[in-house]
């Protein structure tokens, strides 16, 4: 379009893009938000603990929102289909906001806990309906911009986070870590209020209430389970037995229901593909490595090393950023190459490599070993994220493709829930026996872990008090170490199909965030949106003029299309129903006129014979495209799916191409054969 074009249309265009910014400014907050909230406790939580008492229950601080926010997940998204994402959306944020104001407000660990799962209850939400509603306020031509955004919204929370909670504790308190979410979450919900118009989806889905009811009260019996067995009561205990076996009778309960339900969250016979099962496998362990890491690694900069939150959190950004770099380097390399099995097991061997080197972490190790060994673990754990949501979805038919994106995710939240308290468990039986065993009889050592305090022991108590709490945590990192040596071997099982183009890596930040809702159709617009906006170049016309045998130049070929659309049509009227400059369609009808394709007499611009032939051959080209875009996936065998891609072909063939500038990046390359984008 020209510059007279774009000034023309721009007193309408205007105050559209000005309320899309404004809109996908606010969803950006409320991501930043939900996402920091997975990490910036971290750093803090040997605070929280020294100022609440609890060392036992500090796993639950982490546990309870990701339980939370991993369940109620799915239901976000099919509840914003059935009620429309605008209120549900208000709603998760002013439920995150509750939670975060009372979660400042606690004044003991199970306040602190049940106030972070109402929390994780928002948070659930937050994840799936921001992305969601970006589908909602863009069209397809521009979404793969936006969600690119998202990406990097996710790895930098992801980075930041623990350097956050860090200076929060440091600085002010650290309840701030809480408080801060209120006025950025105010902000995004009034602009939310006043500019969403969001419409809700056609479909009508029955929701899976009692599968999710069944799936979170049989995971928090587990998790339950976990976490005061060895430590409130024993083992064996006539209270935990009872506890784990209402856990797995739930669990049962869980599959029997999903075998029954019209839209399970789980769809049983999914299970019978061995990728989805051995990735979800590997998904459970990564998450249950994850996020124990992040949880007790502070636990060791600050109590043991003395370090201030601040400079633990600043310790812990290089795992963070080994994590993003491998994340965003195996998904440009997937996407050149077309291979992904590589990846999860190197990515697992890394992995297993860096927790077991924590697990050699002892006093006098230094700030740089320590550093190099979490590095070591975010290499490995950004080579298996990412890749796991793109076998799964490569691997399944259409019919699963959103629950086999969401179910990944699911099982890696499900992983770091229960590994977290499997490694609280841990960790406080081992404390408290290696305390009893290395002070001498009569010491006093603070009972709540706060690193303030432990700094003001006397040296010999406290010496055997961060002796005891690196041998604390040794059986910990080997436990994770050794998970990780198992879904090493996992991944060797793991099948490589072909990738299909449309799942190719997704955007860095994708490892990061929860559970996406189980809708297949949203789920490849938004990868076949990622893939068109990437390939609407200058360069995929020309791709396509050689790929149907047309000397033509892009304008000429899209041009061809257009009048291919249409019976004869005035330029005028052409450039109206386009939004084009009456002057570049002229040129490009004189190309075709050249080439004997077009006529242009009268006025009124028509295809030729020899035109219509051309068009004919462009149109075979365009779906020939498709299917390959589309491999294992027939769009005649579904409705959605063919109404899906004509209707993205329509958008993405609304403007006319422009030459590239001369410093404009080349555009990505694509997994398979070259050709032009899904539009032609």
């Amino acid at each position: 379009m020209s510059a007279a074009s774009e000034t023309a249309a721009s007193p309408v265009a205007a105050p559209q893009t000005q309320r899309v910014r404004l809109i996908f400014g606010a969803l950006m907050l409320v991501l930043l938000m939900a996402s920091l909230d997975q990490t910036i406790v971290s750093t803090a939580l040997p605070t929280i603990v020294g100022d609440l008492g609890g060392v036992s229950k500090l796993s639950w601080v982490v546990t309870a929102y990701l339980l939370a926010s991993t369940v109620a997940g799915p239901l976000y998204g099919k509840l914003g289909d059935l009620f429309g994402r605008k209120q549900l959306l208000q709603g998760a944020i002013v439920l995150f906001l509750v939670g975060s104001a009372l979660c400042g407000l606690s004044q003991d660990m199970t306040e602190l806990i049940v106030f972070r799962a109402l929390q994780g209850l928002g948070g659930g939400g937050l994840m799936v309906l921001t992305i969601a509603t970006i589908g909602d306020v863009v069209a397809p031509r521009e979404r793969g911009r936006y969600q690119g955004y998202f990406g990097a919204a996710f790895g930098l929370s992801t980075v930041i986070g623990p350097l956050l909670g860090g200076f929060f504790v440091d600085q002010v308190s650290w309840r701030w870590i809480f408080y801060i979410n209120l006025p950025i979450g105010v902000l995004a919900l009034a602009v939310i209020g006043v500019a969403l118009q969001a419409r809700a989806d056609r479909g009508r889905p029955k929701i899976d209430y009692l599968g999710a009811s069944l799936l979170a009260a049989g995971l928090a019996a587990v998790v339950l389970y976990t976490s005061f067995g060895g430590t409130t009561y024993g083992w064996g205990a006539p209270q935990m037995i009872v506890l784990i076996a209402l856990g797995a009778l739930l669990l049962v309960g869980f599959l029997a229901a999903e075998s029954r339900a019209a839209e399970p969250i789980l769809p049983l016979p999914i299970f019978r593909n061995r990728v989805f099962a051995l990735v979800s496998a590997i998904g459970f362990i990564v998450g249950f490595s994850l996020f124990g890491a992040v949880t007790f690694i502070p636990l060791y900069l600050q109590n043991v090393k003395g370090h201030s939150p601040t400079v633990s959190g600043l310790l812990m950004t290089p795992m963070m950023a080994g994590l993003l770099i491998t994340s965003i380097t195996s998904g440009q390399l997937i996407s050149r190459f077309g291979r992904y099995k590589p990846f999860p097991i190197a990515g697992t061997a890394i992995t297993a490599v860096g927790l077991f080197l924590l697990s050699r972490l002892h006093v006098g190790t230094s700030t740089v070993a320590a550093a190099g060994y979490m590095i070591v673990l975010g290499l490995g754990l950004g080579l298996v994220m990412q890749v796991l949501v793109i076998a799964a979805q490569n691997a399944v038919d259409y019919r699963y493709l959103g629950v086999a994106t969401s179910g990944v995710t699911l099982f890696r939240q499900i992983g770091g829930s229960i590994g977290v308290s499997v490694f609280g468990a841990i960790f406080a039986n081992r404390l408290a026996a290696k305390l009893a065993s290395q002070l001498p009889a009569g010491a006093h050592v603070p009972t709540s872990s706060n690193p303030a305090a432990v700094k003001r022991l006397p040296a010999p108590i406290h010496h055997a008090y961060v002796t005891a709490v690196t041998s604390a945590l040794q059986p910990v990192f080997l436990l994770a170490a050794a998970f990780a040596v198992l879904a090493f071997v996992l991944s060797w099982w793991l099948r490589e199909v072909p990738l299909r183009t449309t799942a190719q890596a997704p955007d860095p930040g994708a490892g990061f965030h929860g559970a996406r809702d189980g809708n297949s159709r949203r789920e490849l617009e938004r990868a076949l949106s990622v893939l068109a906006n990437r390939q609407v170049r200058w360069e995929r016309y020309e791709e396509m003029a050689t790929r149907v045998g047309l000397a033509l130049a892009p304008p000429e070929l899209w041009l061809l299309a257009r009048l291919g659309e249409r019976p004869p049509v005035a330029l005028a009227e052409l450039s109206g129903q386009l939004d084009a400059d009456e002057a570049d369609l002229r040129r490009a009808l004189e190309g075709l006129q050249e080439h004997a394709l077009a006529d242009g007499g009268g006025e009124r611009a028509a295809l030729t014979d020899a035109g219509r032939a051309a068009y004919e051959r462009l149109v075979a080209g365009r779906r020939a495209r498709l299917r390959e875009l589309l491999h294992g996936w027939d769009p005649d065998a579904h409705s959605e799916l063919r109404e899906l891609v004509d209707r993205l072909g329509r958008d993405l063939l609304m403007h006319m191409p422009r030459a590239p500038a001369a410093d404009d990046a080349p555009p990505p390359p694509i997994t398979s054969s070259p050709g032009a984008p899904t539009s032609g």
